[in-house]
């Protein structure tokens, strides 16, 4: 009789080599006793060892801890140098995918030596993960491949029966079973303003048929601005974030991994340095993607999730909305750009008030 194998819940875990350590470990340790032991081997004719242990014990604590301890579930190393290129990178940058441009000479003139900022801080090219996003809605990352986004609906899982919770997760396990490829489910929330949907009841109540009507659209529009002013409201979305490299495609873990060889095998097959053959590859990377996202559909229409890709508008407000998730102004695609000529006065009721991607429920939160 077949037992049950207890699966390890952690998958993105590192592999251990030897004596419960990873690859990734053992190599800082052996690189920092290698070059210890060389130091030791070139200076222990003139200098005691006392003398050598005074710099070397705190060299090698500090590859110890470095290598064995870990914060927040990340290894300190990793998080040194997370820190050193945060520390390399200009801290002013800004949206200029075209360069930065010198001053106009009007300006120029205008402008003193004391006025200008001590270190000579000039702004940098802000480089973002996304080169572009096509009219289908696929973006494009560059060496890194493209990607998709598409929102799916929701299902109920706590008011359905135990049968029902079993072939939920059964589908759902299905479709995990049949990733290839890195996959994201991200589950956003923003702030919900209702000021829009409270001026639309005060506008639109006394041109109800009923008196009792424009009283209850009066009584629900003040409702909606109590609950706005007494809690912080919220509205919850979730996508679906398919990815596929340049390069033939390979299993998800093994991406995910970081080992040496997934990165070899990243080096081994990426793309030409042809540009038609460039342009060949990633129209068959958007093919892929095509393919993997309509088996989501497949997949996941059975149990209720509804998924539903977005285009070129939604994702970019999507993707505005994560760089400037703060921002008092919701971003959508009717929105001008940054090198759009505005010739005409907008209606604010032209204005579609909807930010272009299709969100769930309200949520209220307390404060």
């Amino acid at each position: 009789m077949t037992q049950p194998v207890r699966i390890p819940a952690d998958v993105d875990r590192e592999d251990t080599v030897l004596a419960n350590l990873t690859a990734r470990q053992l190599m800082i340790l052996a690189v920092t006793g290698i070059v210890l032991y060389g130091l030791w081997s070139l200076t222990r004719a003139f200098v005691p060892l006392p003398v050598f242990l005074i710099p070397t014990v705190p060299i090698g604590a500090t590859a110890v801890f470095l290598a064995l301890d870990r914060r927040d579930g990340m290894p300190l190393d990793r998080l040194m140098l997370a820190a050193l290129r945060q520390r390399m990178t200009p801290h002013y940058q800004v949206a200029a995918p075209e360069g930065i441009r010198p001053a106009p000479a009007w300006l120029a003139r205008q402008a003193t030596e004391p006025e200008q900022p001590t270190g000579g801080v000039a702004p940098a090219a802000l480089q973002l993960p996304g080169e572009g996003v096509s009219e289908t809605g696929v973006i494009d990352l560059g060496a890194d491949g493209v990607a998709v986004v598409a929102v799916c609906s929701t299902v109920n899982f706590a008011l359905r029966t135990p049968a029902e919770q079993d072939s939920l997760v059964s589908a759902f396990g299905r479709y995990l079973h049949s990733l290839t490829a890195p996959v994201q489910i991200l589950i956003r929330a923003e702030r919900l303003d209702l000021s829009t949907q409270i001026g639309e009841l005060g506008r639109y109540a006394p041109s109800l048929p009923h008196p009792a009507l424009e009283t209850a659209a009066r009584e629900h529009a003040d409702y909606l601005t109590q609950l706005g002013q007494n809690t912080d409201l919220l509205r919850r979305q979730v996508l679906l974030i398919l990815r596929e490299p340049l390069g033939p495609s390979v299993p998800a873990d093994v991406l995910a991994s970081g080992s040496p060889l997934a990165a070899l095998f990243h080096r081994r097959h990426s793309p030409p340095d042809g540009e038609g053959e460039e342009h060949a590859v990633r129209r068959a990377a958007e093919a892929r993607l095509v393919r993997r996202l309509g088996e989501a559909v497949e997949l996941l229409g059975p149990i209720g999730i509804v998924v539903t890709p977005l285009d070129a508008g939604q994702a970019t407000a999507v993707l505005a909305a994560a760089c400037n998730p703060d921002s008092l102004l919701p971003p959508t695609s009717a929105l001008a750009g940054a090198a759009d000529v505005i010739t005409t006065a907008s209606n604010e009721e032209d204005w579609p008030h909807d930010t272009s991607v299709p969100w769930d429920e309200p949520e209220g939160k307390a404060p």
